[in-house]
């Protein structure tokens, strides 16, 4: 049983964030609702705000960025099935403490994050990596020593339709896994469809999967499933609550 939670750790860790230096409650790009009626000085104003936001930027207000801010408790399990075998673990976060709570089986931790110790950091690497996958799209401008290309038009990997492409690069020291690259392919109202995570930032794919499934979680919008088109492999997320 032991390496049979250890495999599944592995697989899951596959994909982890590298760090985490910038608060997440900071948002200072306000978002503007183009669709309202107002003066041409106030359109013109509008234009102006949107100008300033970067591609990222874009991508984490169309997954509800805007309402982070109102966020003081997140809850998730996070499970991987991989060819019969289940592995999950369970998460609470209130983000404006960051105090966390994991569950695995009959196992607490609880651990807060601006003190991690040698006692809670194995449990703080997978709380990254999971977080990651949860909120892949406001990580990639929470996250500093990152590097992120320009929006391009290419195939995805997985529906071979075209699609936006990005590619953030994370730095090559600080956080748990420094290096890795991701290509995040989005449509054209910046929704994540799929993404590709290569380690160490290598030209081959480590691993590529879909976002799809996604829900509302009190303005969050979140994929909720993660598939891989090779193999029975599946990374999701359940009993979800955000207040």
């Amino acid at each position: 049983m032991t390496r049979l939670l250890t495999t599944l750790c592995m697989i899951a860790l596959l994909v982890s964030c590298k760090s985490d230096p910038k608060n997440p409650n900071d948002v200072s790009h306000p978002i503007s609702d183009t669709s309202s009626k107002g003066s041409t000085s106030e359109k013109n104003s509008t234009s102006q705000i949107e100008e300033k936001l970067t591609v990222a930027e874009e991508i984490a207000y169309a997954h509800g960025l805007k309402n982070w801010n109102e966020v003081s408790q997140i809850d998730f399990t996070f499970n991987v099935d991989n060819n019969g075998n289940h592995f999950e673990r369970s998460w609470r976060w209130n983000p404006k403490t960051d105090d966390v709570k994991l569950t695995t089986g009959k196992e607490v931790i609880t651990y807060n994050r601006k003190s991690i110790d040698s006692t809670s950091i194995k449990a703080d690497q997978s709380f990254i990596n999971d977080k990651f996958w949860l909120l892949a799209p406001y990580q990639m401008v929470w996250d500093e020593g990152t590097i992120i290309s320009k929006s391009t038009k290419e195939i995805a990997p997985m529906s071979k339709t075209e699609l936006n492409k990005i590619t953030v690069l994370y730095a090559n020291e600080g956080g748990y896994t420094p290096g890795d690259a991701y290509d995040f392919y989005f449509d054209n109202k910046h929704e994540i469809k799929e993404w590709i995570f290569r380690k160490g930032n290598t030209t081959k794919p480590t691993m590529i999967t879909s976002f799809e499934n996604y829900g509302d979680f009190n303005g969050l919008k979140i994929a909720k499933d993660h598939i891989k088109s090779e193999g029975n492999w599946k990374l999701y997320f359940t009993n979800i609550t955000v207040k």
